[in-house]
């Protein structure tokens, strides 16, 4: 129980209990003044009425600001999970475009690899050719000078027999 709970029972079982002890005074007839004529009544009586009366109005009131409340709650709620829906909708929807997007970059990453591995294989053969002609036109210019000068055992050449 709250404390307001506890405060407000508290206060109907104080106005219960005067009620009760004090019935003979409440029941006492008087003169009761109604604004444009006067009337013999338990004063006691009437208050204790009107206490009531207020009472039942106020609980109506409380119910019927507790049901407009729940029933907006539950409005709110049913907002909330189509929002949430057209959340998730848009979320995987980006996950789609961003999926065909990486494949995409992913097919021109790879051509361009393709590419680049074809122009390296290209230059590699160029570059095995060239070397290849650098050897022979080498091998050329040695063999129109004749043979090799004859080297001693300590792999130096010896200058008199180069001629």
């Amino acid at each position: 129980m709250t404390l307001r709970t506890l405060l407000l029972l508290l206060i109907v079982v104080a106005i219960a209990a005067l009620a009760a002890l004090n019935w003979p005074t409440l029941t006492l007839p008087t003169t009761v003044s109604l604004g444009l004529t006067t009337v013999q009544a338990p004063l006691g009586l009437i208050m204790l009425a009107l206490t009531a009366l207020l009472a039942v109005f106020f609980i109506a009131y409380v119910l019927t600001l507790q049901g407009s409340v729940l029933m907006e709650t539950r409005r709110h709620t049913r907002e909330l999970a189509a929002q949430r829906e057209l959340a998730d909708k848009a979320e995987a929807s980006r996950f789609t475009e961003l999926r065909g997007f990486l494949e995409t970059q992913q097919t021109a990453v790879l051509a361009r690899l393709d590419a680049l591995e074809a122009r390296m294989s290209a230059r590699a053969r160029e570059s095995e050719n060239v070397t290849a002609a650098y050897v022979g036109q080498l091998e050329d210019q040695l063999q129109r000078r004749g043979p090799a000068p004859a080297a001693d055992p300590a792999g130096r050449i010896d200058p008199g027999l180069h001629p």
